[in-house]
C-alpha cells in the first residue's frame, strides 16, 4: 500500500517481515524511515537508516515487526485505534437491526421465549425448585446473562474469518475484531435487563443492597466472553472445524451453568469446584443481588472471578501470539 511516499506491505496483522539480506539488497532504491509505530519496533539495521550516497531517488520504507513479551499488551495502541473500534461497534448494531420489523425487540424475544419453554418443562413438569422465587423470574434473570454470553462468544469466534477481507488489506490491532461483538452485544443485554426490572416490579420483588455488585458481575461476564471469544477466534482462523464445535460447546456450557436449576442443588462440598465455571458465580450473583434468593455467594463469585480473569489474560496472550499468521490462513 503506497500512501504519502510510504511503502507498506501488510502480512498477518503486521507489515511483512522480509529477510534482512533482502532488505539490504534493496537499499539502493529504498531508504528506511525511523517513524515510530504504536506497539511495534523497526528492525532496520542502523547503517540502512543513514543517508546513502547514491543520488538516485529513494522510496521511504517502514518495516514493522510484532512486539515481544509484555509488548503484546499494548493498551496505548488499542486506545489510538479507538475510533475504529467505535465504528465497528456501531456497524454491528446497525447491521443487526437494519430492515427488521421488530427492531430492538429481538433483544428480548429470545430470552423471553426460552423462559416460557423452561418454565413449562422444567418449572411445571419437572418441578425444579427456584429458591422461593417465581420460576419465570428465576430463569429469566439467568437467561439474559447467558444469551448475551452465548451470542458474544459465537460471533466473536467467527469474527476473524468473517472480516478476512479487512484483515488482509490494512494494519490495525487485530484484537479489535473479536472485541467488537462482545461490546456491541451490551446494547441487547441492557434492553433485556430493563425488562427484568419490569418483571421484578410486577412480582413485587425489590433488589437487595448487594445490587451494587451488579457492575462487577457484568464486568466478569464481559471478561469471560472476551477471553473465550479470542481463543476460539484464533483457533477458528486456522482450524475451520472449530466453528462446528462452538454450538455444541455452548449448549454443554449452558446445562452446566445454574440456569434452569439453582446452585443450591449442588452439594455444598462441591460448590467451589462448581464455581470454576465462571458463569456460575455471575448468574448466582445476579440472582442473589436482584432477587434476594439468599446470601450473596461471595466464595463462588471470587472463584469465578479468578477463573474469568485467567481466561481473559490467556485469550489476550494467545490471540496476540498467533495474530501475525491470520492473513496467511483466513
Amino acid at each position: 500500500m503506497k500512501e504519502g511516499g510510504l511503502d507498506e506491505s501488510i502480512h498477518g496483522g503486521t507489515l511483512h517481515e522480509r529477510d534482512e539480506d533482502q532488505i539490504k539488497g534493496e537499499g539502493a532504491s529504498c531508504g528506511f524511515s525511523t517513524r515510530a509505530h504504536p506497539g511495534v519496533r523497526s528492525s532496520a539495521p542502523a547503517e540502512a537508516q543513514m543517508p546513502m550516497s547514491d543520488p538516485a531517488p529513494r522510496t521511504p520504507c517502514t518495516l514493522i515487526k510484532p512486539g515481544k513479551g509484555l509488548q503484546h499488551l499494548d493498551l496505548g495502541e488499542l486506545v489510538s485505534y479507538s475510533d475504529l473500534l467505535y465504528f465497528l461497534i456501531g456497524r454491528n448494531i446497525k447491521v443487526k437491526y437494519k430492515q427488521t420489523v421488530l427492531g430492538g425487540l429481538w433483544a428480548v424475544i429470545q430470552p423471553f421465549f426460552m423462559m416460557v419453554v423452561f418454565t413449562l418443562f422444567f418449572g411445571r413438569l419437572a418441578k425444579i425448585p427456584s429458591d422461593g422465587i417465581p420460576y419465570p423470574l428465576f430463569t429469566y434473570s439467568a437467561l439474559i446473562v447467558w444469551v448475551y454470553f452465548a451470542q458474544a462468544v459465537g460471533q466473536s469466534a467467527n469474527s476473524i474469518v468473517g472480516d478476512s477481507s479487512l484483515i488482509t488489506k490494512v494494519y490495525f490491532p487485530r484484537i479489535i475484531i473479536p472485541l467488537t461483538p462482545v461490546l456491541s452485544g451490551l446494547v441487547d443485554f441492557l434492553v433485556s435487563f430493563v425488562v427484568l426490572v419490569a418483571m421484578m416490579l410486577s412480582f413485587g420483588i425489590t433488589p437487595s443492597p448487594t445490587a451494587l455488585a451488579i457492575p462487577l458481575l457484568a464486568l466478569l461476564m464481559i471478561f469471560t466472553a472476551c477471553g473465550t471469544g479470542m481463543i476460539l477466534a484464533a483457533l477458528n482462523a486456522k482450524y475451520r472445524d472449530i466453528q462446528y464445535t462452538i454450538p455444541f460447546l455452548l449448549q454443554l456450557w449452558m446445562f452446566t451453568s445454574p440456569i434452569v436449576y439453582p446452585a443450591s442443588m449442588v452439594p455444598e462440598r462441591f460448590r467451589l469446584v462448581y464455581a470454576l465455571n465462571p458463569m456460575t458465580g455471575v448468574i448466582e450473583g445476579f440472582r442473589a443481588a436482584l432477587l434476594n434468593t439468599g446470601p450473596f455467594p461471595t466464595g463462588m463469585v471470587l472463584v469465578s472471578c479468578a477463573v474469568s480473569v485467567a481466561i481473559f489474560l490467556s485469550g489476550v496472550f494467545y490471540f496476540k501470539q498467533v495474530e501475525r499468521y491470520f492473513a496467511d490462513v483466513v
